[in-house]
């Protein structure tokens, strides 16, 4: 059986179990799969093979993924914004359908993967939404191709320090002593429960599907999948060494930006979200009473303050 369609098959039948133990969720709607696209495949970037997809018609939108999430966390926002854009989902390589190589991982590569995937679709320019860390890897690449940017949507996608919360502690001390030792102390945030816990602190629980944590569970349970995020773990401090580098880009090119922050956020708090606007007083901050995966209980409030911001911009 495809990966793929084992791991449809694993969600409906944990998905199934669980609403027999809770109840409340057989009211919820699934979250939702990606629509049939226009465009799909595997495009052969930087050595790898990058699963995307490529909806609607219009200015190049793309959305960028994060975490241990895959490209159907979009699957709203893809039904909201393709009947005036043209929308690309990807899947960051060792994420999802896209495949990997035995490189170390890290958030530079994953932005060059963008701008490949982007050239190989022979698209110049694209507005990027990114969601946690694929802001962060929407903020590489603005600030290296500012030319290829023409707007920024960070969804709790941090750049400023005062925006780590204290649940930071493990991965800090990973960052100052990569020691066998503390990259085992960060194991405790890919596993199921924890997998869990960030997707429930903060968000409404009458709103909440199971679907998405399940389906990220799924994945995470392949060969290596740990692994792979481990070492991304360690490349984070990368991000922050770098966020004085995007502060400066901020301030040189002056992006139109959007920030739209589930406020219950148990890792990336609300004052990175306010900090945008020390650099960009034009940009646009909203708060929203949903936790790190805001996506999963407010998606029509984002996808309305996403087509309000992109339509005022002139691209």
């Amino acid at each position: 059986m495809p990966l793929r369609n084992l791991a449809i098959a694993l969600l409906v039948t944990v998905s199934v179990t669980a609403a027999r133990a809770a109840p409340q969720w057989l009211s919820l709607p699934p979250t939702p799969t990606l629509p049939e696209a226009a465009q799909s495949g595997l495009a052969p970037v930087n050595g790898v093979r990058i699963w995307y997809a490529v909806f609607g018609r219009g200015e190049p939108v793309i959305l960028l993924h994060g975490g241990l999430a895959n490209a159907n966390y979009w699957g709203h926002q893809v039904r909201a914004l393709q009947r005036r854009y043209q929308v690309i989902v990807m899947e960051s390589r060792g994420h999802g359908r896209s495949s990997r190589n035995q490189e170390p991982y890290g958030y530079d590569l994953m932005a060059s993967d963008v701008v490949g995937l982007l050239d190989h679709l022979k698209i110049r320019k694209a507005a990027i939404v990114g969601w946690s860390d694929g802001a962060i890897i929407g903020l590489d690449i603005a600030m290296k191709h500012p030319e290829r940017v023409t707007a920024i949507i960070s969804q709790n996608g941090n750049a400023y320090i005062e925006g780590l919360s204290a649940e930071w502690g493990p991965w800090q001390a990973y960052w100052r002593e990569p020691t066998a030792e503390h990259r085992e102390a960060c194991r405790a945030s890919l596993t199921d429960e924890a997998i869990r816990f960030q997707y429930q602190h903060g968000a409404p629980a009458e709103l909440l599907s199971p679907d998405g944590s399940t389906l990220d569970s799924v994945y995470m349970h392949r060969p290596e999948a740990q692994e792979i995020q481990l070492d991304l773990i360690l490349s984070y401090r990368t991000n922050v060494a770098l966020y004085p580098e995007f502060q400066a880009y901020f301030r040189q090119h002056r992006p139109p930006l959007l920030a739209v922050w589930g406020k219950n956020d148990a890792f990336f708090i609300p004052p990175g979200a306010e900090a945008y606007k020390r650099d960009l007083p034009d940009a646009e901050i909203h708060f929203l009473d949903a936790g790190h995966f805001a996506l999963e209980t407010h998606h029509a409030e984002i996808a309305g303050l996403i087509r309000d911001f992109l339509g005022r911009q002139k691209i």
